[in-house]
């Protein structure tokens, strides 16, 4: 633990972290980034993830669906995940010793599980259920863990930002 806490700490004592921490604008900026980026994360996982629930776009095809809206889906995330590490970085210490910082992480973790056994098992079938208003149980069980997950990530983002904030 003692090895992290010095990478923390010396991630924290980076000129581009301590510019982060102490101007206002910049802290600011990155924090209106990361919450657009990951609100763009779950509008479109959430197109897609309705989809499989049955709620929406049921006259398209789930793949037609999927190709269109899930590129953004990853420029989004990536933009979070930059925006997120440069805050990360600002006040790493005090990120790394919430408990709501690590449920964020865990239930990130959960959704990117979730994904992979939807592409690499679930979605192998999609041409049988393709064009089916409502998807086979296992896609729409994804697509409820994915929209649940994802809604608890911004839960437990914003929580963890006002617990960490100064």
């Amino acid at each position: 633990m003692e090895a992290v806490n010095a990478i923390l700490t010396w991630l924290e004592k980076t000129s581009l972290a301590m510019f982060i921490h102490e101007s206002k604008w910049a802290f600011t900026t990155i924090e209106v980034v990361h919450v657009i980026a990951i609100s763009l994360v779950i509008g479109t996982i959430a197109i897609v993830d309705f989809r499989l629930l049955g709620l929406a776009s049921t006259k398209r095809p789930f793949t037609q669906l999927a190709r269109e809206v899930l590129p953004w889906t990853w420029v989004a995330f990536a933009l979070a995940a930059i925006a997120g590490s440069l805050l990360f970085i600002s006040q790493a210490t005090a990120y790394f010793m919430t408990t709501t910082f690590w449920i964020k992480m865990s239930i990130m973790a959960l959704a990117g599980i979730n994904m992979l056994i939807f592409e690499f098992i679930t979605v192998r079938s999609a041409q049988e259920w393709d064009l089916d208003p409502t998807p086979p149980p296992p896609a729409r069980l994804a697509g409820g863990i994915s929209l649940t997950c994802w809604l608890l990530v911004f839960v437990f983002g914003r929580v963890n930002g006002f617990s960490v904030a100064e």
